[in-house]
């Protein structure tokens, strides 16, 4: 008889019906009138995100996103109370390191999808047995097919340590694990850090979420990281942050237009994809349509819009990786990311940082928009800690 501790395999079969509900209700859309201005200061241009939902219409498949994520081993399991999703792909090699994946928000497990057989098969793309890793990719409570808390205090610590659950079910906790994360997986990552869970070896982040105002109180060398710093969190204030007060106050009420509106959903998702990415203007520079909405189904689907904005009332409290952390860390910073900490302000808090890179391109979704320098950094990492 299985056990409360039991690691189910499953497989994804979304109903027709479900696929024909979307249509028709893409089908019957009441739009709003255009906007007053010429560029993006008032949201996701009317033209933008009509073009978005034909496409969505007319030519978008999702049976061949079923089939990819089919293709990979998936499983459930449940910890505390909550059924966790997740895919655990093994390496071939037996003596590679296991390594835990985090996504945050509005991204999916979707966002490692051209990372994994990179860190999986390393001979096969430029790299060696020794940099091979056996992956474990949850998704974050209320996400995707993760089912939805029905109690308070599941938040970035709690689900840290339902990480390290997940990796003691797996029998990693023995021969020893890392993990890394982006967005609220780097909140988690950092919860684990701090944690220092058994078998835990080291954290990596490619998002950093410090405090500019309390850190600039104290004396810095570092003015220029400290300047940079200090002008995207006055940028996010006033050009980024109306999300984040909706969703970490009231995520009840913006949820019932994500649940009820495919527009809205793809709308409220679409724009942070176009606004935390690095590129010319041009997010289909970096994201296709059918990725974008592959991301955007993962939420429509498991009806997590509501769910997934409601980690943010969990968070608020303390929205900031900067726990105090022993084991080593690693840091890659990504110019596209709507965030920065200078180095010499996480290590106030880090107190073995043994990689850090700032790079040139890439964005707050690297893994999804680098595939490439994401590997190279995570195998440069993974150098340092053996």
């Amino acid at each position: 008889m299985p056990t409360s501790k039991s690691i189910h395999p499953f497989k994804l079969s979304i109903p027709l019906s479900t696929l024909d509900d979307l249509q028709t209700r893409l089908r019957l859309t009441r739009w709003p009138d255009k906007e007053t201005v010429t560029d993006w200061s008032q949201g996701v241009p009317l033209a933008t995100i009509k073009e978005l939902c034909e496409y969505w219409q007319t030519k978008y498949d999702w049976r061949r996103c079923e089939a990819l994520l089919n293709s990979y081993p998936q499983f459930t399991t449940t910890i505390d109370d909550v059924e966790i999703y997740l895919l655990h792909i093994r390496s071939k090699h037996e003596n590679a390191l296991p390594m835990i994946l985090t996504h945050g928000w509005p991204g999916s497990i979707l966002e490692f999808r051209h990372v994994i057989d990179k860190l999986v098969d390393p001979e096969s793309h430029g790299g060696s047995p020794k940099d091979a890793f056996h992956l474990v990719i949850p998704a974050l409570p209320g996400y995707a097919f993760s089912s939805k808390p029905t109690e308070t205090g599941w938040d970035y610590r709690r689900t840290a340590r339902a990480w390290a659950e997940l990796m003691q079910r797996l029998g990693y906790a023995d021969s020893g694990w890392v993990a890394q994360g982006g967005d609220w997986g780097a909140h988690v990552v950092a919860s684990l850090g701090h944690q220092a869970p058994k078998g835990l070896k080291s954290v990596h982040m490619n998002s950093i979420f410090l405090e500019p105002k309390k850190e600039i109180q104290i004396s810095s060398q570092d003015k220029t990281g400290e300047e940079r710093a200090m002008q995207r969190d006055r940028h996010r204030d006033k050009e980024h942050y109306g999300y984040y007060t909706q969703m970490s106050t009231r995520p009840q009420t913006v949820g019932y237009g994500l649940a009820d509106s495919p527009v809205a959903q793809a709308a409220w998702i679409y724009e942070k994809l176009r606004d935390w990415s690095y590129h010319d203007g041009n997010v289909e520079t970096v994201f296709s349509k059918d990725e974008m909405l592959d991301t955007i189904m993962l939420y429509w689907l498991s009806n997590s819009g509501t769910s997934s904005a409601r980690y943010y009332w969990e968070c608020g409290w303390f929205d900031s990786t900067a726990w105090s952390i022993d084991i080593p860390v690693g840091v890659s910073w990504f110019p596209g990311d709507s965030t920065y900490g200078p180095r010499e302000w996480c290590e106030r808090y880090y107190k073995n940082i043994v990689h850090w890179k700032e790079m040139d391109r890439g964005g707050h979704f690297a893994a999804w928009e680098v595939p490439n320098l994401f590997v190279a950094e995570i195998r440069e990492w993974r150098s340092k800690i053996r």
